[in-house]
């Protein structure tokens, strides 16, 4: 079993809780290229790994499973995590036809026992999915633009009509800087990929153009 999580205190106690129900850690690590570098190294039979940790400290943890699930659709992962981030945790639960992969929010894990037999269940090749993990990308998935603000949708809809973010804060009225915060949470909102501002304004219009 490898463990990948950029907290020391919470990887000790993930690593000394496992052992306690009988697993073998045969790596705990930190950032995800540690992560891939252990698992290619000597493939376990399950992988825990959290979303946010190096080298970026976004959701290096996730893009590693995911890729370590599409090199080996059989390998077992559990995410361990607070955040769901939706995105990648689409893709990684589409992986190896949704076998042997679970999704879980630390904060609702609600014994010691019940994450060990989940991660005990990953690796027999079952789902283990929280609901609100189940929810969340339920929403995304019917609608992405319910997650902007009325004022996100208007600047959208002005970014649609090929506006510049100066021509949008005069039409609503508004500084620049603050368009720029809006256009920087919807980028956020829909789940667009890491890209140069302007391929980005292209996918959040063509999101608007879909709805």
């Amino acid at each position: 079993m490898v463990i990948a999580e950029d907290s020391v205190l919470l990887r000790e106690g993930l690593t000394s809780l496992l052992e306690r129900f009988g697993h073998t850690v045969t790596a705990a690590v930190g950032d995800a290229p540690a992560l891939v570098a252990a698992v290619t190294a000597d493939r376990p039979d399950l992988v825990v790994t959290d979303v946010r940790m190096p080298p970026d400290h976004s959701d290096d943890g996730l893009r590693a499973a995911v890729t370590l699930r599409d090199a080996d659709p059989a390998l077992p992962v559990l995410v361990l995590s607070q955040y769901v981030e939706q995105s990648y945790a689409a893709k990684l639960l589409d992986t190896g036809g949704g076998h042997a992969v679970g999704y879980l929010l630390k904060d609702r894990v609600g014994a010691v026992a019940e994450f060990a037999r989940a991660a005990e269940r990953v690796a027999a090749g079952a789902t283990v999915v929280d609901p609100e993990v189940v929810r969340q990308l339920l929403r995304r998935r019917q609608d992405p633009l319910q997650r902007l603000s009325p004022r996100e949708r208007e600047v959208l809809e002005l970014m649609a009509q090929g506006q510049a973010n100066a021509a949008i804060a005069r039409s609503l009225f508004v500084t620049e800087a603050a368009v720029n915060k809006h256009v920087s949470s919807i980028f956020t909102k829909l789940d667009l990929p890491p890209a140069g501002d302007q391929h980005r304004r292209v996918l959040a219009v063509l999101a608007f153009l879909r709805a």
